[in-house]
């Protein structure tokens, strides 16, 4: 049983994957979590089932709010929970952590503060901005700035900061942001000086406008967006020219809307996430085991009396897989049996166990895996496996009848259609009609039909009308087009990583050109 304490954990600056490797795993054994509101809700997801999560807000509450996050800390520790307050960038820097650590001090509650990217660092340098550069000046300032509505300029000496040579970095309120740059304006610091504006640092939402400081001021004072931001004066922000890299990539701010089950879409999510995308998470099924495990144990057992196993999904390959080394009997047991897998996919999940695949179709169509299997030699007299969803497509094993053939098809794995927003999800339906999602990738025809079945089918036709739609294979696609969904993106190989690179394809040249402050 884990003993009481209180984990004071910066979370980092935005993106969820900039949380340390110590922060994380303090996460995954929390019994609650206090978490600002500004945290990703990404990172949430790594709680053990059945923690607690309480949304406290924004990082800076009023003294009054913060009593309370304090009593509340303290009160959940005292219970003999483990707790993690998750703060936005770092606990100790421009934050109440120094604060909240203190308060448990005085109850003698232990605690630990696990540090994070401070926000003003982590934006820099996803913007491309040294805050140190060789020729960049002696000093680097951080000056805070009030998150919230307030707009009294932070009690600094703006002359004495005016005239140091180095860089500047301000934590701005939307409403502090123009008196900061006018005291620094007035008490002399060079017009002409580089500076650059940055919002949402480290997200796929990040955008940095470039200028000199009253280019920079100007903007500020005629624009009618008000956000929290990061500006950074000096030199070394000319750098961004030259050093840019995280909002250079191919699908940068794209939303692209994941509608593959959750346990099975990390790698998918993790290569958007590489390319610059913002993935929206919807899962449209569930994968859940078979009603009964009867008929697919009995085919575990007796397999060495089929010649081909035919799987047509990862997920048959799992379930099957699973049920095999559940038993008595190891992949020994296949050792006669000829294995057909549809998708370099399909094959590759086989390579997990150390097994290559017999037969690797050029389509993973029905028509092509007959064919394929044909050219083998005649299927007459054999006898085939097909281990499948419950809501699979019958056509391989009607084919193989009626040449002769004997089938046994069981039920691996079923599918179950799941409502995403009921989940905890976005609320996809608006965000499509809003016109905010770029991208609606689908990767299994059950994907489709739950999609549909959850926006009724003429409205998910109308809805994806203006939207791009991407689908994994023909199959899938074929689906699609069934219930007048259009997909204009399938890749060749039926992939992730080849549904990745006609996503790219497609929006090649699109990206986001870095703003001037002119």
């Amino acid at each position: 049983m884990n003993e009481s304490i209180v984990y004071l954990i910066g979370a980092g600056p935005g993106n969820p994957e900039l949380i340390t490797v110590r922060g994380l795993r303090c996460l995954a054994d929390a019994d609650v979590i206090l978490y600002d509101h500004l945290v990703h809700p990404r990172l949430l997801r790594a709680a053990k089932p059945g923690a607690e999560k309480i949304d406290v807000g924004m990082p800076a509450p009023s003294p009054l709010d913060q009593e309370a996050i304090c009593y509340l800390m303290a009160d959940k520790a005292v219970e003999g929970k483990v707790v993690v307050r998750l703060k936005w960038g770092d606990p100790f820097i421009w934050d109440s952590g120094g604060s909240e650590a203190l308060f448990l001090h005085e109850r003698e509650i232990p605690f630990e503060v696990v540090p994070g990217i401070p926000a003003a660092m982590g934006a820099a340098a996803y913007s491309g901005i040294p805050l140190t550069y060789p020729g960049g000046g002696d000093t680097l300032t951080f000056v805070r700035g009030n998150e919230g509505s307030a707009n009294t300029l932070p009690d600094v000496d703006w002359a004495s900061l005016a005239t140091l040579d180095g860089t500047i970095v301000c934590y701005a309120g939307p409403d502090q942001l123009p008196e900061m740059l006018s005291a620094l304006l007035k008490a002399g610091r060079p017009e002409d000086d580089t500076a650059a504006l940055i919002y949402d640092g480290t997200l796929p939402t990040q955008h940095t406008t470039l200028g000199t400081l009253a280019e920079i001021a100007y903007l500020v004072n005629n624009r009618t967006e008000r956000r929290p931001a990061i500006l950074v004066i000096g030199r070394v922000a000319a750098l961004r020219e030259h050093l840019r890299w995280f909002d250079t990539r191919p699908l940068f701010g794209k939303r692209v809307l994941v509608t593959r089950p959750r346990e099975q879409s990390a790698e998918f999510v993790a290569q958007l996430q590489a390319l610059g995308a913002d993935p929206i998470e919807a899962p449209m099924i569930r994968i859940v085991p078979p009603t009964d495990f009867g008929p697919l144990d009995e085919a575990c057992s007796s397999i060495d009396q089929f010649d081909w196993a035919v799987f047509t999904s990862g997920n048959a390959v799992d379930a099957f897989m699973g049920r095999l080394l559940g038993s008595d009997a190891d992949v020994r047991a296949l050792n006669h049996v000829r294995l057909c897998a549809i998708g370099a996919g399909t094959a590759e999940r086989f390579t997990r166990f150390g097994i290559k695949v017999d037969l690797l179709p050029a389509e993973s169509r029905a028509e092509s895996v007959i064919q394929a299997l044909l050219e083998v030699g005649d299927v007459a007299g054999l006898r085939f496996l097909l281990p499948r969803a419950d809501i699979g497509r019958e056509v391989i094993g009607e084919e193989l009848r009626k040449r002769g053939a004997a089938v046994e098809e069981v039920i691996a794995y079923r599918t179950v259609a799941i409502d995403p927003e009921h989940e905890g999800e976005p609320d996809v339906y608006r965000m499509l009609l809003d016109r905010r999602i770029d991208l609606v990738t689908f990767t299994s025809p059950s994907s489709v039909r739950s999609f549909a079945e959850l926006y009724g089918a003429d409205a998910a036709a109308d809805l994806l009308h203006a939207t791009a739609v991407a689908a994994i294979g023909p199959v899938t696609a074929e689906a699609a087009s069934q219930l007048g969904i259009n997909c204009s993106i399938v890749p060749t190989q039926y992939t992730i990583p080849a549904l990745c690179t006609a996503i790219v394809k497609h929006f090649e040249g699109t990206g986001a050109p870095d703003e001037q402050a002119r």
